[in-house]
């Protein structure tokens, strides 16, 4: 099942995940957040997984993940869209985070991506290689073996950067200024 393209603000969600992610974007981003996945595991008593960045860029804190963990229970508490009791989890996207918005395809370009579709695309359902960025529909990969691949983002299953040196360095926070 295909959903409508993400815009390079919003990650792609299908069903119960699109749900959520409707109803807590709204408040992510009066907070001053952007709203990574949201991802919903387990049945009996399934597990809400968000995740988050800050939209100014900076470094997500323990305490910002306090802050979406309030406000994110508060919208789903009135709204209810999962039945009976769940857990939440709320955390920010880390290094080696998940690719869900054209626009982390563009600020991550140059580096090492892993990325399994729901479709093949040339014969294939699973791409390693370096990123060359995204438009609003499809996203670009280098192989390893010297390819291009052009990737419809509405068939993709999931996406994640490979954590390496270069990733670490480029991720790093900036050092603190002699005063």
């Amino acid at each position: 099942m295909t959903s409508r393209p993400a815009t390079a603000e919003e990650p792609n969600h299908q069903g119960l995940e699109a749900k959520v992610a409707a109803l807590i974007a709204p408040s992510l981003d009066g907070m001053g957040y952007e709203l990574v996945r949201v991802l919903i595991l387990g049945r009996d008593r399934p597990t809400v997984q968000i995740m988050a960045d800050r939209a100014d860029g900076s470094q997500i804190s323990v305490e910002d993940c306090e802050r979406i963990t309030h406000a994110v229970s508060a919208v789903l508490d009135v709204d209810d869209p999962l039945p009976g009791r769940w857990t939440l989890e709320v955390s920010s996207a880390g290094i080696d985070r998940p690719l869900t918005r054209p626009k982390d395809w563009a600020r991550f370009a140059g580096h090492q991506a892993r990325a399994e579709m729901t479709m093949p695309v040339d014969g294939r359902r699973r791409f390693t290689g370096i990123i060359l960025g995204a438009d609003a529909t499809h996203a670009r990969m280098r192989l390893d073996d010297g390819d291009e691949v052009v990737l419809p983002l509405a068939d993709l299953r999931r996406a994640k950067l490979l954590l390496t040196d270069a990733l670490i360095a480029a991720t790093a926070p900036a050092p603190p200024l002699p005063n």
